[in-house]
């Protein structure tokens, strides 16, 4: 009767683990999508969208439009730039980590839920390992870092006047930069152990002590699979810089791109299709400014 009891709770922990998964990732959503919509609307009010765009603010023209052509875009004239305040840069920085636990959450939920089912024979077998959650937490740790980082990029692009309001390129020469640099990575032979690393999540396990029984080797080996995650993704994020880091449309394309180059057989060829052709678009970029 106890095992039968213990086995039902565990199975239980396993839904329970799915439905905080799938949870976090709508209330993410949720918030990139109203964060969204305060952009769009800011985005035509600079005097009260400072927290929001950064430290950006366009002019208007004579009709309350804003003036979105590439001289306008282009012209020191056009473009008041604010410093950054500490709250303007934890601001981007909630920002930036909701966006990636939203955008990477769906492609790690498979070897979350993966610690989640061996846990639970684990402790069947009266071996617990530590609760999912630590492993979880340590892999979007990972994020957040790389998150941080993120923020200082925008930053320093907004402080070259490099950025529209909604905190898309306004260069053509970053934007072919950009472009390329992603597609080249996409070859890389460090693209390629990090993708590896992240397709088989029982293989990454295993190669790397198996489970955790501590809450903190639990923490550790997320936080190594979250950096591989990172690694085999980060130049795809480079390419909200490109679409408009609150484009939820071309959000959503790149986190649907993350999660099918990890589950979907060939996914390596994928990213190397999508590297070739995102190399063009950056050659198309620097043709078009001749």
């Amino acid at each position: 009767m106890a095992d039968t009891a213990l086995e039902t709770f565990l199975r239980r922990d396993r839904v329970i683990v799915a439905i905080s998964l799938l949870a976090l990732t709508g209330i993410t959503w949720l918030y990139i999508l109203w964060l969204a919509a305060s952009m769009g609307a800011t985005a035509i009010m600079p005097a009260s969208g400072d927290a929001l765009s950064g430290g950006i603010a366009m002019d208007m023209g004579t009709g309350g439009e804003m003036d979105m052509s590439p001289g306008a875009m282009a012209s020191m004239t056009d473009v008041a730039v604010r410093p950054w305040s500490a709250a303007t840069f934890a601001y981007a920085f909630v920002m930036w980590a909701v966006m990636m636990i939203g955008m990477m959450m769906p492609s790690a939920t498979p070897m979350i839920l993966l610690y989640a089912r061996v846990g639970r024979q684990a402790a069947l077998d009266d071996k617990p390992f530590a609760a999912t959650g630590f492993f979880a937490g340590g892999y979007l740790s990972a994020w957040v870092l790389f998150a941080a980082l993120a923020t200082s990029g925008q930053w320093l692009l907004e402080e070259a006047l490099l950025l529209t309001p909604m905190l898309a390129s306004a260069s053509r020469i970053l934007s072919a930069v950009i472009l390329i640099s992603v597609g080249l990575y996409q070859w890389t032979p460090l693209k390629d152990a990090c993708l590896r690393q992240c397709q088989a999540p029982f293989l990454f396990i295993q190669n790397h002590g198996g489970f955790r029984r501590d809450a903190g080797g639990a923490c550790r080996l997320g936080l190594l699979h979250g950096f591989y995650c990172v690694g085999c993704c980060w130049a795809l994020m480079a390419l909200l810089f490109i679409g408009g880091v609150m484009n939820v449309l071309w959000i959503a394309l790149i986190a649907i791109f993350v999660l099918a180059e990890k589950v979907v057989p060939g996914g390596r060829m994928l990213s190397r299709i999508a590297g070739t052709l995102i190399v063009m678009a950056g050659l198309w970029q620097l043709a078009a400014m001749t």
